[in-house]
């Protein structure tokens, strides 16, 4: 064999000897980066693992959070509704007053408040959203309970005009039960006597005039006008209450109940200070005798004062005047105590004199006008019939008419007076000016006309 074709042969055999090797290490390779790449997914799948896992933790924590913050808002709203209640206001009574039209539905319930700052009256408005139920939270119809006369407890906010009586929005309306149903009485208490109160007055739902004994029994709530409770030995006669009782009464004379809830007024009763608004018509420095209108229930026409060193004088900013300005013709308003003489007019001590004005006295007769008008009448200054001393004299709320003997006061032409005016008056002829006091028949003064 030529040189040449055993180099080629041996070349061949080597060839086919290496193939399988090569097939051996492609498939080793293969395998390798097989192994290589699941290894790498399992550590890929290990690393997905950790991070579902953190994922379905942070979806825990986030649920926790979400349910948390659910469980906040349900607490932050019952705690507001909580405070909403606690606010909430309520008035126990009747409906007085029920009124449906274009403006709206409104009721009006009176009796007492319930809540501290709870109306004994209160207009309220009726809303959709205003829940009408009975003590066991059954709807009941507005009408049966306005036209039953029935006792509620009404709801509302503290939300409220500073009408009298306040109004507001009903929030719910509450029928009370049979054994809670009442009516009621304001009066005045006359008698006190073994556990009971006999009471005279007004029943505040019918106003009708009526007596009735109160039993108190160990649920008779008894309160001042302060809303404190007070005890039977702190109720006196004479006191004014307002009593709940019911539903039974007895059919007696007078009738006889058991109060639920007495509201007595222990107030100390306000000692009124008598007065008289009016000129002076007189005075000698120590005493002086006032004319006009009498202030107060008892307040007299015409008094006369005494000026002691406890007596107050002053203008009227309140500046404090001595016993000189106190002169006739002076307007003023003085105040006194209740005690005084029977005299006529009656005696007593003044405790303060404000000092308003002074005005311009005359005398004469009431003469008729062309135009006769109530407003205003012609005095003939005098009653010498001379007009250039004449007044026109106007009559206006302000002016005090004053009838020394008791009889009607009457400015009829002819009537002989003693008039005080104004300062103040018209350049006509006769001049014009507001009369302050007119007297009619004062000879009881001694003011003696010409």
């Amino acid at each position: 064999m030529s040189k040449f074709y055993k180099v080629l042969a041996t070349a061949t055999i080597l060839a086919m000897a290496a193939m399988p090797m090569a097939a051996s290490a492609h498939q080793a390779s293969l395998t390798s980066v097989n192994k290589s790449w699941e290894a790498k997914d399992h550590k890929n799948d290990k690393h997905d693992n950790k991070n579902d896992k953190h994922d379905n933790k942070n979806d825990k924590h986030d649920n926790n959070d979400k349910q948390g913050n659910n469980d906040k808002h349900d607490n932050n709203k019952c705690d507001d509704n909580k405070k909403e209640e606690q606010s909430m206001l309520a008035t126990l009574g009747q409906i007085t007053n029920f009124t449906n039209d274009k403006s709206g539905k409104f009721i009006t319930v009176t009796g007492r408040g319930v809540t501290a700052q709870g109306q004994d009256e209160i207009i309220l408005s009726i809303t959709k959203d205003t829940k009408i139920v009975n003590s066991k939270g059954k709807k009941v119809n507005l009408n049966d309970v306005v036209n039953s006369h029935q006792v509620v407890k009404a709801v509302y906010s503290a939300k409220l005009t500073k009408s009298m009586p306040a109004r507001g929005t009903a929030s719910k309306i509450i029928v009370q039960d049979q054994e809670q149903q009442f009516t009621a009485i304001q009066g005045k208490v006359t008698e006190v006597k073994n556990g009971k109160l006999l009471v005279t007055g007004k029943n505040i739902y019918t106003s009708a005039q009526e007596t009735m004994v109160l039993n108190l029994t160990g649920k008779t709530q008894i309160v001042n006008h302060e809303g404190k409770k007070i005890s039977l030995s702190d109720v006196q006669v004479g006191m004014e209450v307002k009593a709940f009782y019911g539903p039974q009464v007895a059919m007696s004379l007078p009738a006889q109940s058991n109060a639920s809830y007495i509201i007595v007024d222990t107030k100390e009763p306000v000692k009124e200070v008598l007065g008289t608004e009016g000129v002076i018509t007189r005075t000698n420095g120590s005493q002086l005798t006032v004319a006009g209108k009498g202030l107060g229930t008892y307040g007299q026409q015409q008094v006369i004062l005494n000026i002691t060193d406890d007596t107050r004088i002053e203008d009227l900013n309140g500046v404090k005047l001595s016993k000189d300005a106190l002169k006739e013709n002076v307007l003023v308003e003085a105040s006194y105590g209740p005690m005084m003489t029977f005299s006529i007019p009656p005696m007593t001590n003044a405790t303060k004199i404000v000092v308003k004005d002074t005005l311009v006295k005359v005398e004469g007769t009431i003469k008729k006008m062309d135009n006769d008008k109530k407003s205003m009448i012609y005095v003939d200054v005098a009653s010498d019939n001379a007009v250039e001393n004449d007044i026109i004299l106007n009559i206006t709320d302000q002016t005090k008419i004053v009838s020394q003997l008791g009889e009607k006061e009457q400015l009829a032409a002819g009537t002989k007076v003693v008039a005080y005016h104004s300062l103040l008056m018209t350049r006509s002829l006769p001049p014009i000016s507001n009369a302050e006091v007119i007297l009619t028949g004062s000879d009881a003064l001694g003011l003696t006309l010409k």
